[in-house]
């Protein structure tokens, strides 16, 4: 298998591919064609700068065309994609290139400063300083051979913060990019030649699989604006871009129903949503101003999604849908729990633990990606979800909260430990604890509560 291959090179040509709107105003639209020919030049010159198939690749950019450019040259080759947040800072950064040691960094220029003060060992590309990188006029054949991959062969690695000790790497084989098919026909909803606009920015777990992944199995456009989220701006490119399939996090849902004036969206035809539970209320506000429902969704970084509010019956409130066709899911003591050989886009394990990088001759389940050693997560026992759920009488399921303290902000998971130890590391605290506050917008934000040390008066300004 190659996804680079399979799905990007088996679609119509001149069907459209990528919307791109830049955060300057500009405006591009490129077919399938382009972007063959994009990924096809990226992957060269990943190639020529020393990345061979199972090197990690880390990327930290934009929505841009640059972005999915990268991680179909990583598919197409064989390398392993970790795609970064523009949120992180040096420290996190430090973290991801230590854990996973990466081959090559490829970032945007407005990440430079960030990225420099984490002091990579590896090379940089700089976009646009390295704009031929991703040059599109090549014509003729192909500049990088497609790999021949496994579905177990890594593929994707993204972070996860847990309830203590820093963020794990949460690596993906290969079938996760295949898996997305499941939840792209039966939860997104998109067909042949709809414009699909996943918010999520890049490098966040939804972002990869629903940005372009999930629409190109079906064969729909991808939307992409390299912005920050402004309610009102939202809503008028939902309708100039006549979006038809919209991805957004609850939180964003809320925020346009309380900050903008919603109205009927005649092209939109679908909307879901992930990451936190959805309110009632915003189900009900956005109802009654485009006349279609808000469809939730359920899943991890670890899992892929998992549970989806069905395309046709109407959303109840509150419930984040059934098991996805053929997924394994049971409640016990109140608590999710998956049967791993059931989810098609279940993770292959944590870098480090389960998944490592082959030393030597040693061997336990061996990739041929690049000498990578996996222990499959999905052939062991039952996956424990760590979240509390409730079940009615026909399979839906409703979130009820963490079993461990994860924050769940914005649907962004944050763990106190993480927020915990960068308090410490002031001069000024002893002591520090992370707990979650209720939010009306985002579901929850972050409380922290300190002891300051000796010395140390607390004051507006120390806070």
């Amino acid at each position: 298998m190659n996804f680079a291959r399979d799905v990007l090179q088996a679609q119509p040509p001149e069907r459209l591919a990528v919307i791109e709107l830049g955060r300057d105003g500009s405006r591009r639209v490129w077919t399938f064609a382009e972007i063959d020919r994009m990924v096809d030049t990226t992957a060269a010159t990943l190639v020529r700068h020393g990345v061979r198939r199972g090197d990690v690749v880390m990327t930290l950019i934009g929505n841009r065309v640059e972005w999915i450019a990268t991680l179909m040259g990583c598919f197409q080759i064989g390398a392993v994609a970790l795609p970064c947040t523009e949120q992180l800072r040096a420290k996190d950064l430090r973290l991801r290139l230590a854990v996973t040691e990466p081959s090559l960094i490829l970032a945007d220029e407005r990440n430079r400063a960030e990225l420099q003060h984490a002091e990579p060992d590896c090379p940089v590309l700089w976009i646009p300083d390295d704009a031929q990188l991703f040059a599109r006029q090549r014509q003729g054949p192909p500049l990088a051979p497609d790999a021949e991959l496994n579905d177990d062969d890594p593929a994707l690695i993204t972070f996860t913060s847990g309830t203590s000790g820093e963020p794990k790497a949460v690596v993906h084989g290969q079938r996760y990019l295949y898996g997305q098919r499941l939840q792209a026909e039966s939860w997104l909803g998109a067909r042949a030649g709809d414009v699909v606009w996943c918010t999520a920015a890049s490098g966040w777990s939804k972002s990869a699989r629903n940005v372009f992944i999930a629409p190109w199995l079906t064969g729909a456009t991808a939307l992409l604006h390299d912005a920050r989220f402004d309610p009102h701006e939202r809503l008028d490119l939902i309708e100039r871009e006549r979006v038809n399939v919209l991805c957004m996090a609850p939180t964003e849902y809320r925020v346009i129903a309380k900050r903008a004036t919603l109205r009927p969206l005649p092209n939109l035809t679908g909307m879901v949503a992930a990451g936190e539970a959805l309110n009632p209320e915003v189900l009900h506000v956005w109802r009654e101003a485009t006349g279609l429902d808000v469809r939730d969704g359920y899943g991890q970084t670890e899992t892929g999604q998992m549970t989806a509010m069905p395309i046709g019956p109407a959303a109840r409130p509150g419930s984040m849908g059934k098991a996805l066709d053929g997924v394994s899911l049971t409640v016990d003591d109140g608590e999710l729990v998956a049967d791993p050989r059931t989810v098609p886009t279940f993770f292959l394990g944590y870098l480090g633990e389960g998944v490592r990088r082959r030393a030597g001759s040693e061997a336990a389940v061996v990739s041929a990606a690049g000498g990578w050693e996996i222990d499959d997560r999905r052939d062991g026992e039952t996956w424990r979800t760590g979240d509390r759920v409730s079940e009615d009488a026909d399979g839906y399921l409703r979130f009820e909260g963490r079993a461990d303290d994860v924050i769940v902000s914005a649907g962004y998971r944050i763990g106190p430990f993480e927020v915990e130890s960068a308090l410490v590391a002031h001069p000024a605290v002893a002591e520090a604890a992370a707990v979650a506050a209720p939010d009306e917008e985002r579901g929850a934000v972050v409380r922290a509560v300190v002891v300051l040390r000796d010395g140390h008066a607390p004051s507006n300004e120390l806070a």
